[in-house]
């Protein structure tokens, strides 16, 4: 990520969506992902230009694009 180490032990992800009956057919409308990333001092303006990009580069965000609103969000850390 934009030169900012990700190491397992600094980036989390937390995921939720919601379902509603859609013409009677159960359907994931929304899905809201928040991530924890715990960045080196000085890095913030680069990973907060990653987290805004994220989704243009992502392949499971590209695949329901149109279909499901996506809303990813980042508490950044900086050590």
């Amino acid at each position: 990520m934009r030169d900012i180490p990700a190491p397992p032990d600094k980036i989390t992800a937390a995921v939720e969506g919601d379902i509603e009956a859609i013409d009677k057919v159960l359907r994931i409308t929304r899905i809201r992902v928040r991530y924890d990333l715990t960045i080196p001092k000085g890095k913030r303006e680069a990973a907060e230009r990653a987290v805004e990009r994220h989704p243009t580069g992502c392949p499971a965000a590209n695949s329901v694009a149109g279909c499901i609103d996506l809303d990813i969000q980042a508490n950044i850390t900086e050590e």
